[in-house]
């Protein structure tokens, strides 16, 4: 019974994340989102890993551009 309470709490009770763990765990949400997104555009199979691969870079590295902009703008703004 112990177990279930404690695996009912973790979705009532939020886990308190810093900077670098945020980053991390954007990391795999945007890998699912670039192979699900170029498994339904490449035509072949093989083209899949090397496009989505490409794809996951320009997704993380276009967020990081964002997340740097908008706390830039916030830095100006305050």
């Amino acid at each position: 019974m112990t177990g279930m309470c404690t695996l009912l709490a973790l979705f009532t009770t939020g886990i308190a994340l810093t900077g670098p763990q945020r980053l991390v765990l954007m990391l795999p949400l945007c890998l699912s989102i670039a192979v699900v997104y170029k498994t339904t555009r490449c035509e072949l199979l093989r083209q899949v890993p090397l496009a989505a691969l490409s794809l996951w870079v320009t997704i993380v590295i276009g967020m990081c551009a964002v997340g740097v902009a908008l706390w830039v703008l916030f830095e100006f703004m305050i």
